[in-house]
C-alpha cells in the first residue's frame, strides 16, 4: 500500500465520503455495472432519475437481456450516449446466454463484453467483489495528474500509460472497495475540473500542482479543432389524425437506432423531397424555430418543416424503419433530446389550436 496517499484518502473518505447513492445499496454487480455505464461523461445528479426508471423497469440482467432494444433506448432516450445503451443491452445478451445470467468475475472476460473498458471492469470488481483493480475515469485521471503534475493530455498513450502505472501503485491491497469510492468521490466534490477545493483536500500537503499553485493547469486539456458544423431539415409530416411519421435511423452511428424525422437535405425543396419518398405533395409547409444540437465532434443545425399530409395511406412504409407515432404513445420508443423536444412543441400547438 502506498500510505502516503490512500491513507489519508481513505480517512477523509470516512467523514465526507458519498454513501447514500443508490447502487451503494448492496454489492450487486448488476447494478454497479448499470451506474459505471450511466456515469461514463455524465453526471450524478442526472443518472440518478435514469438509474431508477431503469432498475425499475429491469431489475436483473435476464429482464434486460430479454427487453426488447426499442425499450431499452425508450429508457435512455435524454441521457445521451446511445452507444452506451445499445453495448448495455448487447451485453446483457451476452451475460445471460454466456454467463448464466451472472456478470463474470474476470477482469478479461468483463473486458470482453460490450461498453467494458479497462476501468469499467476495475470499478465493477472492486466495488462487487472487492478485488484489487485499479480505475481510472476522468474523476481520477484528474486527481493523479495534479497530484503528480504530469504534463500532457491525459488521452495521450504515454500520458495515459503513465497514469495506469500511477493508479496501479496507489491501489492498496485492502478496502479496495473503498479506495475505490474514495477517489472517485475527491475528483468529483473537491479536486473538480474549474475550481479545487484544496483547503479540503487531504491530499494537498503532497499534491505537486497545489505545492506550485498551478492546480488549474492539470490535466491539460484535449488539443481542440473548431466543431464544424452541419446542417439539416426534418421533416415533421404530420397527418389530420396529429400522427408524425417517425423513421428509425441505422443501428450504428449518431442516434443509431433511435426513432427520429425523415430527413431532407435543405438543398432540395420540401415538396420534391415528400413527392418522392413519401409518394405525395404536401398541403402545407411550415417552418418551426431552428435548434441547434451539440455532438462530440460536431454542430447540427436543424430546420424543422412542418408538412401536412392527406392521407397516410398513401405514403409506403416500412414497419421496421418507419411508423406513424402520435404523442403520446403507449408504444416505447427511443427518441433523441431534439425529437423529444419537437414532438413536446407540436403538442402544445395542437392545445392551443383545440382551445
Amino acid at each position: 500500500m502506498n500510505e502516503p496517499f490512500s491513507r489519508p484518502l481513505l480517512e477523509w473518505f470516512e467523514q465526507h465520503g458519498r454513501r447514500e447513492l443508490p447502487w451503494q445499496d448492496g454489492a450487486d454487480p448488476y447494478r454497479i455495472w448499470l451506474s459505471e455505464i450511466m456515469l461514463q461523461q455524465t453526471q450524478v445528479t442526472t443518472v440518478v432519475p435514469y438509474f431508477h426508471r431503469f432498475l425499475a423497469r429491469f431489475p436483473h440482467v435476464r429482464a434486460l437481456a430479454d427487453a426488447p432494444l426499442d425499450e431499452v433506448l425508450h429508457l435512455w432516450s435524454g441521457l445521451g450516449y446511445y452507444a452506451r445503451a445499445r453495448n448495455l443491452h448487447r451485453a446483457a445478451r451476452l451475460v445471460r446466454e454466456g454467463h448464466g445470467g451472472e456478470l463474470p468475475r474476470t477482469i478479461h472476460a468483463l473486458q470482453a463484453l460490450p461498453g467494458i473498458g479497462r476501468s469499467t471492469a476495475g470499478a465493477i470488481l472492486a466495488f462487487a467483489h472487492g478485488l484489487r483493480h485499479p480505475i481510472l475515469d476522468g474523476n481520477v485521471k484528474r486527481v493523479l495528474s495534479r497530484y503528480h503534475a504530469i504534463d500532457g493530455w491525459p488521452g495521450e498513450g504515454g500520458v495515459l500509460q503513465q497514469l495506469w502505472a500511477l493508479a496501479e501503485t496507489h491501489t492498496p491491497e485492502e478496502r479496495v472497495a473503498d479506495y475505490t469510492q474514495a477517489i472517485m468521490d475527491l475528483g468529483a466534490t473537491v479536486c473538480t475540473r474549474p475550481r479545487p477545493l484544496c483547503t479540503a483536500c487531504p491530499l494537498a500537503m503532497d499534491c505537486a500542482a497545489h505545492q506550485e499553485g498551478t492546480e488549474r493547469e492539470y490535466p491539460r486539456p484535449k488539443p481542440r479543432n473548431a466543431l464544424p458544423t452541419r446542417s439539416t431539415v426534418f421533416v415533421l409530416a404530420r397527418v389530420a389524425s396529429g400522427a408524425i411519421l417517425l423513421e428509425r435511423r441505422p443501428p450504428t452511428g449518431i442516434w443509431g437506432g433511435l426513432w427520429s424525422f425523415p430527413e431532407c437535405p435543405p438543398e432540395v425543396p420540401i415538396a420534391d423531397w415528400c413527392l418522392e419518398h413519401l409518394g405525395q405533395a404536401p398541403g402545407e409547409i411550415r417552418y418551426l424555430p431552428p435548434l441547434r444540437h451539440t455532438f462530440s465532434h460536431f454542430r447540427l443545425d436543424i430546420t424543422p418543416a412542418l408538412v401536412s399530409l392527406q392521407d397516410p395511406a398513401l405514403t409506403v412504409l416500412d414497419g421496421d424503419r418507419t411508423a406513424w407515432y402520435k404523442p403520446p404513445e403507449s408504444d416505447r420508443r427511443g427518441l433523441p433530446a431534439p425529437v423529444i423536444r419537437l414532438l413536446g412543441m407540436l403538442q402544445q400547438d395542437e392545445q392551443r389550436t383545440e382551445r
